[in-house]
């Protein structure tokens, strides 16, 4: 079983690239600060790595 995943949105995404954007809405983050826990998967691995200047991840 795979485990779980915090990911903190700690800048912002505005003037970021569209596809900067999209990834973290996809994420479900919307506000500084907002924390979410997914899955660890490589998918949501792969979306963290794009965004890692925006945010923090912690493994729970």
């Amino acid at each position: 079983m795979a485990g779980k995943i915090k990911v903190t949105l700690i800048k912002s995404a505005i003037g970021r690239k569209d596809d900067q954007i999209a990834t973290v809405a996809a994420l479900g983050l919307r506000k500084l600060h907002s924390v979410v826990t997914h899955n660890d998967t490589p998918q949501i691995r792969g979306m963290v790595d794009k965004i890692k200047h925006l945010v923090t991840v912690e493994e729970i």
